[in-house]
C-alpha cells in the first residue's frame, strides 16, 4: 500500500491480519453424504433447490464473492470461507501469521522528514467486536443445520449455507422464495453484508449483471461451472431502500457512477515546530500531470485502514477498496498529493488505491466485487487523465523504483506476486494478448496465473516455503536453466549476492504486463534486458509464460559505453528559482549498457513539486529543460535521459 508494508506493522490491531497460510487438512469438495455425482454444478442446484433460491442468483452470487473457488478451504482477507465466501473472520484471525516488512518513507521527499509508521500494539477482538458482516458463518450454521467445520471446510455445505442465508434475506423481507431471480434483488443486497445503501445496490448490481451476461470457467478445483446467460432479467431494485441500510456519508466523491464511493477525509493539519500532515495541497492536472495509477494491499483490516488514513500524523491515499463488498472510500481529492508510494515524483504525479488485503498470505484472496470496483475505478480514472492502461501507468508499489541509492533497500513489495494483473486487465478492458509474431524483439509477462505456481518463501518464516498458490510473476534466471542461479540486484545487494526466492525479493522477478527487449532465445527459455543484464526465464510454446508484443525501445546513443539511470525525473540544477532547494539529479547504482534495449514507456519533462510547509503559499513546480523517458528497468521502472538515448521500435 502507500504504507502498505508499514501498515504491516499495526496489522495486529485489525479486524483481520494475514490470514492461513495453507489450506484446512479436511478440506474437500464433497461429503460421504452429497450426491456421489456431485460436481460442483450439481451442488449449486440441490442447495437453490432446497432452499427455494433461483439456481441463476446463487450461481451469480457465488461468482461475485470467489469465481466459485474453493481456495483450499483457506479464509479470504476478510476470513470468508469457500464458494460462497462465509464470513468466520474470529477463526481465521486465530491462526493469522503477522508480517512486518520495509523501512520505506512513504512521501519520498528530501525536504521534509521521512514518513513512517509506528508500531501498534496486538488485540484480538472478541467475537462480539466484529460486524456482522465478518461473522456469517456462524448465521449461514444456524440456518443450515450444517456445522460451522462443514460450512468451513466442504463446498456442497458452504454452498448450502449461502443458500440458506439468501433464503432467509428473502423472507425477512416479507417476499415469498420466487422463482423469478428478479424477485430477489434485496436478498442480494443484504448478502453483500454492505451496511450502506450505496454499496448493497452496486453489490446486487454486479450480481445481477453476472446473471444477465452469463459466465463460465474452470475452478481452481478443476470443476467447470457455468451460469447461462439471462439477458432480460429486470431486477426490482426498489427493494434495497426496505432494507434500512444507512446513506453513505456525502462528500466531494470523485468516482464513476457504477461503484459505491463515500468521503471519508484524510486530514490536513499542523503539528507545530514546522511539522504538518497527512498529504499536500495541490492543484492537479492544472500544476502537474497526474500520469500514474498505483495499486497498494492495506496490509491491515478495513477498520484500521480508516483510522490510518485519519490519523494526522500518519501518511494518505487517495483510495480505500474493501474486499468483502467492494466498497469504496475516497480520501483526498484527486488535485492533492497524497504520500503513499515512497517516490515524491510519483506522488506527485500519481493517484493511490489501497486493497483490503495481505501480501504475504497467498491464500488470503481477495473477492471478485473488490477487483470489478477497482477495474471501474481505475478506468475512470484513466479517462479523466488520459493514463494509459499498461502495466508502466498503471504500477503495483512494488514497481515505483527507489528515488536514490540508500531508498532502494527499503521501497515496498505490495501487493506482490499473488495479485492476479492478469484478471485485472482483462477486467480493465485490456487484456493481455499478442501482438506480434514468433520472432518478435519483445515479450509481454503473461504466465497461466493458476496453473504457474513457482515456490515463494518467507510468507510465515524466513526460508520455509509459502503454501502453493498462482502467481503472476515469473522468475529471472542468469542462465537458460532452472538450476542456474538468479540474476543479481545490486540496488538491494550492494555486495553482489544472489537474489533469493523470498516473497519481498523482487531483485529477479518479472511480473504480468510488463514488456521487455528480447536479449537472446534458446529452446523453451527467453532472455530479456534487465537491471543491466541478460535475465533467462522459462517460455515453453506448449505453456507460454510470456506473449510477443511490439513496443518502442531505447538504446544508449552512439559512442556511449553506458548511460545512468534514475528513480526519478528531476529537473537540471538551473531550472530552480531562487529559494527553492536543488534536487540532486542523483543515478542508482544500475548501468544501461550499450548493445541493451529496454522498453519505453513514456516521455516526460523533468518535474518536481516543491511543498515543504503547511502553509501552501512557496508552494511551485518545478520545470526544466531536461526531459526523460520513462523504462521497464527491473521488477520496478526507472528514468533515464533523453539526451542519453535513442529510441526505435522492436
Amino acid at each position: 500500500m502507500l504504507r502498505s508494508r508499514s501498515l504491516r506493522r499495526v496489522a495486529p490491531v485489525a479486524l483481520l491480519l494475514p490470514l492461513l497460510s495453507g489450506a484446512p487438512s479436511g478440506w474437500a469438495p464433497a461429503t460421504a453424504e452429497e450426491p456421489v455425482a456431485g460436481s460442483l454444478q450439481r451442488q449449486f442446484a440441490v442447495a437453490a433447490e432446497r432452499h427455494g433460491v433461483p439456481q441463476s442468483v446463487l450461481l451469480a452470487v457465488s461468482y461475485l464473492q470467489s469465481r466459485w473457488d474453493a481456495h483450499g478451504g483457506a479464509p479470504s482477507v476478510t476470513g470468508g470461507y469457500g464458494p460462497m465466501h462465509l464470513t468466520d473472520a474470529r477463526t481465521a484471525l486465530a491462526e493469522a501469521p503477522h508480517h512486518a516488512d520495509g523501512a520505506e518513507d512513504a512521501r519520498g521527499d528530501e525536504a521534509r522528514g521521512p514518513r513512517r509508521a509506528t508500531e501498534a500494539p496486538a488485540a484480538l477482538p472478541a467475537p462480539a467486536a466484529l460486524p456482522p458482516r465478518l461473522r456469517t458463518l456462524e448465521r449461514a450454521a444456524e440456518l443450515s443445520g450444517r456445522s460451522a467445520e462443514e460450512l468451513r471446510t466442504s463446498t456442497a455445505a458452504n454452498i448450502e449455507g449461502g443458500a440458506a442465508l439468501l433464503a432467509a434475506a428473502q423472507r425477512e423481507a416479507g417476499l415469498p422464495a420466487s422463482a423469478d431471480p428478479a424477485d430477489w434483488y434485496g436478498a442480494v443486497a443484504r448478502y453483500s453484508g454492505a451496511d450502506d445503501t450505496a454499496t448493497a445496490a452496486a453489490y446486487a448490481d454486479d450480481v445481477f449483471d453476472v446473471i444477465r451476461t452469463g459466465e463460465s470457467r474452470t475452478t481452481d478445483s478443476g470443476q467447470r461451472v457455468a451460469l447461462a446467460a439471462d439477458p432480460g432479467v429486470a431486477p426490482a431494485t426498489g427493494q434495497v431502500a426496505a432494507l434500512g441500510l444507512r446513506a453513505p456519508a456525502k462528500g466531494p466523491v470523485e468516482c464513476p457512477p457504477t461503484v459505491a464511493c463515500e468521503w471519508i477525509p484524510a486530514p490536513y493539519e499542523e503539528f507545530g515546530d514546522g511539522d504538518y500532515g497527512n498529504h499536500d495541497l495541490a492543484d492537479r492536472p492544472h500544476s502537474q500531470s497526474v500520469d500514474y495509477i498505483v495499486v497498494h494491499d492495506t496490509e491491515a483490516s478495513w477498520d484500521t485502514t480508516l483510522k490510518l488514513v485519519q490519523d494526522p500524523t500518519y501518511v494518505s491515499w487517495q483510495y480505500s477498496l474493501r474486499s468483502s463488498d467492494g466498497h469504496i472510500a475516497q480520501h483526498l481529492p484527486l488535485k492533492d498529493v497524497g504520500w503513499h508510494a515512497g517516490n515524491w515524483f510519483v506522488n506527485a504525479k500519481s493517484v493511490g488505491l489501497e486493497h483490503e488485503g495481505f501480501l504475504t498470505s497467498p491464500d488470503s484472496w481477495y473477492t471478485e466485487a473488490m477487483y470489478r470496483t477497482s477495474a471501474r475505478l481505475v478506468r475512470y480514472l484513466a479517462k479523466r487523465y488520459d493514463i494509459p492502461l499498461d502495466r508502466q501507468h498503471v504500477l503495483g508499489h512494488d514497481n515505483v523504483p527507489g528515488t536514490v541509492t540508500s531508498t532502494i533497500k527499503g521501497m515496498h513489495t505490495d501487493p506482490g506476486p499473488y495479485w492476479d494483473w492478469a484478471h485485472y486487465f482483462q477486467l480493465l478492458g485490456r487484456p493481455i494478448t499478442p501482438s506480434a509474431g514468433p520472432n518478435a524483439g519483445v515479450v509481454t509477462i503473461r504466465p497461466d496465473y493458476a496453473a504457474h505456481r513457482p515456490v515463494y518463501t518467507g510468507c510465515v518464516k524466513a526460508g520455509e516455503a509459502c503454501a502453493p498458490h498462482g502467481s503472476g510473476a515469473v522468475r529471472l534466471h542468469t542462465a537458460p536453466s532452472a538450476d542456474a542461479p538468479l540474476v543479481k540486484d545490486i540496488g538491494l545487494r550492494p555486495g553482489g549476492q544472489d537474489s533469493t526466492t523470498g516473497v519481498n525479493d523482487t531483485g529477479a522477478r518479472a511480473s504480468t504486463g510488463q514488456s521487455f527487449a528480447v536479449a537472446e532465445r534458446q529452446g523453451d527459455w527467453t532472455a530479456i534486458w534487465y537491471l543491466g543484464q541478460k535475465a533467462w526465464f522459462h517460455n515453453p510454446k506448449e505453456e507460454p509464460t510470456a506473449v510477443n508484443a511490439r513496443a518502442a525501445v531505447l538504446t544508449p546513443r552512439e559512442g556511449l559505453a553506458s548511460v545512468p539511470v534514475y528513480g526519478r525525473a528531476y529537473p537540471e540544477a538551473s531550472a530552480y528559482p531562487a529559494g527553492v532547494p536543488v534536487q540532486s539529479v542523483s543515478p542508482l547504482p544500475y548501468r544501461l549498457l550499450a548493445g541493451q534495449r529496454y522498453v519505453v514507456g513514456g516521455r516526460t519533462p523533468g518535474e518536481y513539486f516543491f511543498a515543504p510547509t503547511f502553509d501552501t503559499t512557496g508552494h511551485t513546480v518545478v520545470r526544466g529543460q531536461e526531459e526523460y523517458y520513462q523504462i521497464q528497468f527491473g521488477h520496478r521502472v526507472a528514468f533515464v535521459k533523453a539526451a542519453d538515448v535513442l529510441v526505435s521500435r522492436a
